[in-house]
């Protein structure tokens, strides 16, 4: 394990750098970044599935200024707008209920009250209940985007979009943005896709075969005995070396 610790820290340190975000490499922490508040930064979290390029050319399309827009002017700015499993309609109604999540109090203050009572299963829970309270639209599309509320570890996803946000807002370094306060990267759960999940089995650091959040926290306590602190500093080397399909 010493190898594979001394691999991993010389990966993430190389990568924890500006240059790591680019249009070579494109990431929807480019445009996250780009915004620089924590509710543009959900938007781009929650889009992030499918091909990183066309991610990133989608959410690029977006002003900052959309929360803030009346349901009728929303129509109009994002008319014909979609991505994937959302139509316009989807679209322009997350943008509704983002608005009023920041009216009601914010995402990190949401976060945080279901975070004191369950850490940060309870948090994100809270925060994916909020958003459905706040609007009673739904659709297959819409429901895709948000997720489920996290009533049993062993039943749920990995999450992997939730765990990728609350990566982005808690850390801080030369890639994530530490715009929230209270969570300490050492609670964060790895944000697991298919990319980091192949890698970390072919590593060794995961034995568990479903792809599900029982195998994020399987990988995020393994990945703490190489650093309790900051367990997630080594997710986007993860995920790069997948993605790269780099030899190992």
């Amino acid at each position: 394990m010493e190898a594979l610790k001394a691999l991993l820290d010389t990966e993430a340190a190389s990568r924890n750098c500006a240059e790591e975000l680019c249009d070579e490499r494109p990431d929807p922490l480019m445009i996250a970044r780009r915004f620089g508040d924590q509710h543009n930064a959900l938007t781009c979290a929650l889009f992030a599935y499918g091909n990183a390029k066309a991610i990133v050319s989608f959410l690029a399309a977006f002003e900052p200024d959309l929360i803030t827009l009346d349901e009728e002017t929303l129509r109009s700015r994002l008319e014909g707008r979609y991505y994937r499993f959302q139509n316009t309609e989807d679209i322009v109604q997350w943008f509704v209920t983002l608005g009023r999540l920041e009216k009601s109090g914010g995402a990190e203050r949401t976060f945080m009250d279901g975070y004191g009572t369950n850490g940060v299963i309870g948090g994100i829970s809270k925060l994916i209940e909020t958003l459905y309270v706040l609007n009673p639209y739904r659709s297959q599309g819409y429901e895709f985007l948000i997720g489920k509320p996290i009533t049993s570890v062993s039943k749920a996803s990995a999450m992997k979009r939730w765990m990728m946000y609350l990566r982005w807002m808690v850390r801080l370094d030369a890639l994530d943005m530490g715009l929230w306060r209270g969570v300490s990267p050492s609670e964060l759960i790895m944000p697991l896709d298919t990319h980091t999940f192949s890698v970390s089995r072919s590593l060794g650091l995961l034995e568990r075969k479903q792809c599900d959040l029982k195998a994020a926290i399987e990988l995020t306590k393994k990945l703490s005995r190489f650093d309790p602190e900051d367990p997630l500093k080594y997710d986007f080397a993860l995920y790069r070396i997948g993605q790269e399909k780099m030899a190992l």
